[in-house]
């Protein structure tokens, strides 16, 4: 098993404190930025940022179908780290400023499958969930301007 990792990231004009800020409410910005990968999204404890709980199915592909529960931290200013009870996905979410505006970076790890099933994970699941993020982050932008 190989350790397999899938970034994506974004530049905004808005200030880095309010791009964090919506990021971190999982009540309200992070469930209008999700895309139709995900399903059964719950809020389970506090909703925004650090003690945060959530639950969400994410549906990759057809076939590919992981269910989440994550634990949110905040090991640094701008920082959200969600952690998966149910498997060895951890997500991070960075804010740090750019020019005027901010820069988001998010950063999924897992420990991938052995033989070929994991050679085949690590090529293709990298890119795919780089597009959703991409998706998300395009849909948080249009929060931002809203």
């Amino acid at each position: 098993m190989g350790q397999v990792t899938a970034t994506a990231e974004k530049t905004f004009g808005s200030e880095p404190g309010k791009v964090f800020e919506a990021l971190s409410d999982y009540r309200g910005t992070r469930s209008k930025v999700l895309t139709e990968h995900f399903s059964e999204y719950e809020v389970r404890e506090g909703g925004q940022g650090e003690g945060t709980v959530v639950h969400w199915r994410l549906q990759a592909t057809s076939k590919r179908v992981r269910d989440c529960l994550m634990s949110v931290t905040v090991p640094r200013e701008r920082t959200l780290v969600e952690t998966d009870a149910n498997s060895s996905m951890v997500t991070t979410w960075t804010v740090s400023p750019s020019g005027a505006g901010s820069r988001v970076q998010v950063t999924t790890t897992w420990k991938g499958a052995g033989g070929i099933g994991g050679f085949f994970e690590k090529t293709f699941a990298p890119k795919g969930l780089q597009r959703i993020y991409d998706a998300q982050l395009a849909k948080l932008e249009t929060e931002l301007a809203a």
